[in-house]
């Protein structure tokens, strides 16, 4: 038990030293993630026992520079190129004048939520629906005086939507995978549970729209600015992979910009090349928080969450809320949902076998909770990406949260109460 804890205590460092003080001081700037993470980092590095410095250093970097892990800084790479690019060339103003003239004030935020619930379940990531909704979110907050974090946390909830229930995205994929059973199977049970969740926080957010006021003046909308946006949508959309939709959009804002004259061929660069180093703090963030959880995994704190959660399980519903809380902590521990679906799949299948939980059942509840947790982690990819291209606090974010809060209620009032029915 020892050692387990030992395993952990790095994520402890840093929830100490970055949440906690920063309750403390009321202010969540006061101290900088990057510094947290650093910290947290080297700490794990020096309670890594039984090898030389060397290869400790060398674990933590194998972590930090994974390939999943060197292709979601790409993506962070290429997405603060373009958000740049086309803010420069005026295309998110443009977007935003012509949300504002097609949708009612009191519909925005309702809007929004439909719109990244939408394409999210369209293209199975909420990594491509963040990267296209938060600068048109952002921009329609500074228009309207609503808070960016909000609208910010509108479109990242809408996301997970789709991240949970479409046929193509990863979690669902692997979830079904490792349970054995069909993709139109899960997506029924998960429909069951989330769908009334999504309802529920819609009409949230058309209440709460009732008190945004509509700017005075919007904008003249010019269409042509608006084409990088919509051609990004579009390929998303059709399922284009993430990396070449954000390639085209960056190559259609320094067509569009420099035939238009907004920028010259010196001007785009400079765009992109702002937008990239806008994007170094989260790039640097992601890579610590890798090697961070790489150093915990190998000294057994995955290993020791599952055994511990484990033990006294006797029931189908404590079987069910072990999976529950298995995937959930190990999301915590590896900020990634897929991964954390995989890690514990296996060991998921057996407990449900041996309790009888159903497979569709299993796979809806390993999904949901590892979207709900990743939904509300501010170290995880999706939060950080909204922040980076929002240029918020990752923190300020997550109080805003409410559909992968929602759907954690859900997902935990299915277990308890035995719903659906057919499937429980």
């Amino acid at each position: 038990m020892k050692k387990g804890l030992i395993a952990l205590s790095p994520l402890v460092v840093f929830i100490v030293l970055y949440l906690v003080t920063s309750i403390i001081a009321r202010d969540f700037y006061k101290v900088p993630i990057t510094v947290a993470f650093m910290t947290a980092s080297i700490y794990a590095i020096i309670v890594f026992n039984g090898r030389p410095l060397r290869e400790r250093i060398d674990v933590f970097s194998r972590g930090a520079g994974t390939s999943q892990m060197m292709l979601m800084l790409w993506i962070f790479v290429l997405a603060g190129a373009f958000a740049n690019s086309a803010k420069t060339m005026g295309s998110i103003d443009a977007t935003v004048n012509l949300a504002l003239t097609l949708l009612p004030a009191q519909m925005l935020l309702a809007g929004l939520f439909l719109a990244a619930c939408f394409i999210s379940l369209s293209i199975g990531t909420s990594v491509g629906t963040i990267v296209a909704l938060t600068p048109i979110a952002a921009g329609i907050a500074q228009q309207t005086g609503t808070s960016i974090p909000l609208m910010t946390a509108v479109v990242v909830g809408g996301s997970f939507f789709g991240d949970n229930l479409s046929f193509i995205s990863d979690t669902t994929i692997m979830a079904t995978s490792t349970q054995g059973c069909k993709l139109s199977d899960k997506f029924h049970v998960n429909s069951f549970i989330v769908i009334p969740a999504a309802l529920i926080i819609l009409v949230v957010y058309v209440i709460m729209g009732a008190d945004i006021a509509s700017p005075r003046q919007v904008g003249e909308v010019s269409f042509v600015k608006v084409i990088p946006y919509l051609i990004v949508l579009v390929t998303a959309i059709f399922g284009m992979n993430v990396m070449a939709v954000l390639t085209l959009g960056i190559m259609l804002t320094g067509l569009i910009g420099i035939s238009n004259g907004a920028f010259d061929v010196f001007g785009w660069m400079k765009a992109m090349g702002d937008g990239i180093l806008g994007m170094s703090e989260l790039i640097i963030i992601t890579m610590m928080a890798g090697g961070l959880l790489e150093i915990v995994k190998q000294q057994g704190g995955i290993d020791f969450i599952i055994k511990r959660l484990t033990r006294h399980v006797n029931t189908k519903r404590g079987a069910e809320l072990s999976i529950a809380a298995l995937v959930s902590l190990v999301n915590l521990c590896t900020a990634n949902n897929t991964v954390a679906i995989l890690t514990v799949g296996g060991i998921s299948k057996h407990i449900g076998d041996r309790y009888g939980v159903d497979n569709r059942k299993a796979a809806s509840i390993l999904d949901t909770f590892s979207c709900m947790t990743q939904g509300l982690i501010p170290y995880g990819a999706q939060i950080l990406m909204a922040a980076g291209l929002a240029q918020l606090n990752p923190i300020s974010i997550v109080p805003y949260l409410y559909y992968p809060l929602a759907i954690g209620i859900a997902a935990l009032l299915a277990i308890l109460l035995r719903y659906p029915k057919r499937y429980s």
